[in-house]
């Protein structure tokens, strides 16, 4: 499996390094599947998933590097538990590791995974806290600007209001405009009503 990103303008180097390696393990003939995925997007979702799901015990999946798997290291490790609760052999040629689930050092390699995780998770947590710190320290006010702000419901005001007056509901207008009713009440509140600022409305439910 290769994950491929922008910058590799050749990944027949990944494709070779593959095939010399599977050659040396005796691991068969190898498929590959390679996507330029989108780390926004859940690996459930993206081809690595879709691998994952429809292999099964004693299958092997080859990647040049953990990295390719994903870029976050949280991801990573989902999906070598998950791949390994199933049965299936990972190999990551750069880190020269083997996951399986009949490898005795399988818990010891998970569980540093997930310290590591987790030490990476606290460090961005400390960062974070220090980077607003010393904004706070400098005299920046932190957090979203007060004001009213736009609403994707203010071009519809005055239909909004009218539907109103005739009688509709406001959990019918807030599936019409793909709000919730709790917003709609609350963007209502905001807007009083075009003519007399009536919010007699807002008793209707």
């Amino acid at each position: 499996y290769l994950r491929v990103s922008q910058s590799d303008q050749d990944i027949s180097g990944f494709r070779n390094t593959i095939i010399d390696y599977a050659k040396k393990n005796n691991l068969g003939r190898v498929f590959f599947i390679a996507e330029n995925a989108n780390y926004k997007i859940d690996w459930k979702k993206r081809k690595i998933g879709i691998i994952v799901q429809q292999l099964t015990r004693g299958d092997n999946i080859i990647i040049p590097e953990l990295s390719r798997l994903s870029r976050s290291l949280m991801e990573i490790l989902t999906i070598l538990q998950y791949a390994t609760k199933k049965g299936i052999n990972v190999f990551s040629i750069k880190e020269n590791l083997v996951l399986n689930r009949d490898n005795p050092l399988n818990h010891a390699r998970i569980s540093m995974l997930e310290v590591i995780v987790e030490l990476e998770k606290n460090l961005i947590s400390l960062r974070t806290k220090e980077a607003l710190e010393a904004k706070r320290k400098k005299g920046i006010k932190l957090g979203r600007p007060r004001g009213k702000g736009k609403s994707k419901l203010d071009p519809y005001k005055e239909e909004i209001y009218s539907l109103l007056a005739n009688g509709s509901t406001k959990k019918f207008i807030a599936k019409r405009y793909g709000c919730t009713p709790a917003n709609l009440i609350n963007w209502l509140k905001k807007n009083p009503a075009i003519a007399n600022n009536d919010l007699t409305v807002l008793k209707k439910v």
